[in-house]
């Protein structure tokens, strides 16, 4: 969910494009766009997962622990499950040295947490020929850049497997508002539809759903209100 205090240079498509074109340095108005989910969209996020006692699962860069901590102390404090997610905002495909990225990302999550985190997930599902040889190598037990099943299913390695946790590109803040640009609602509307169907494929076998949000697309004050109500705990839901 958080993002590290430096622009981010993703895939232009996900960006505000500057009034006069090309490419400005420094880029204020995307920069302020994802820094205002750090200061204030995470925290009205929050809230929502209060309220319904959600435990959430934090994709969290390595440099984004030193310049964020009262988000780090927030998810501490509701014993949030910290996954790596790089160490920078960047494609694994252009870091220098990945197994260090890896490592470095693993060791200021431990330093932060108290414990190394389990989980992986590449900035923007990236990953290179050698990304899950290497995370297995490294200590972690699951990857989620594999969007391929609603089960989780077995990666072979060059040691031993690793396991891939469905995450999803469906439900996912990122793609229904800044790539297919739906309204906020669709948030809602996708998200009660995906799990009314895989309510039903799990009568004989668990499924898992994943729900994706970026502070500052979610946590927009006029988009957090369908968050918050895909989120409310319905009849098929408590049982």
């Amino acid at each position: 969910m958080s993002r590290s205090g430096t622009p981010n240079r993703r895939c232009r498509a996900l960006w505000l494009t500057p009034p006069a074109g090309g490419s400005p340095t420094p880029d204020i108005p995307n920069w302020a766009w994802h820094e205002y989910g750090n200061r204030v969209g995470f925290w009205r996020i929050l809230k929502v997962f209060d309220e319904f006692k959600i435990p959430g699962v934090l994709a969290i860069n390595g440099s984004a622990l030193a310049a964020y901590p009262p988000i780090v102390e927030a998810a501490l404090a509701r014993n949030w499950e910290f996954m790596g997610h790089g160490f920078t905002q960047r494609n694994m495909q252009k870091v220098e040295n990945e197994r260090e990225d890896i490592r470095k990302t693993a060791d200021v999550i431990a330093k932060a947490t108290g414990k190394r985190p389990r989980g992986w997930l590449g900035p923007g599902l990236t990953e290179t020929w050698e990304t899950p040889d290497l995370l297995k190598e490294e200590g972690y037990d699951y990857v989620a850049d594999w969007v391929l099943d609603d089960q989780p299913v077995w990666l072979k390695t060059t040691t031993s497997p690793i396991v891939n946790v469905p995450y999803t590109q469906e439900c996912n803040d990122v793609a229904m508002m800044l790539i297919q640009h739906h309204k906020a609602s669709e948030y809602y509307d996708r998200a009660i539809d995906q799990f009314e169907q895989i309510y039903d494929d799990a009568t004989d076998s668990a499924r898992i759903m994943a729900l994706v949000l970026h502070p500052y697309i979610m946590g927009a004050p006029h988009r957090l209100k369908y968050f918050r109500a895909s989120s409310k705990p319905s009849g098929r839901s408590q049982t």
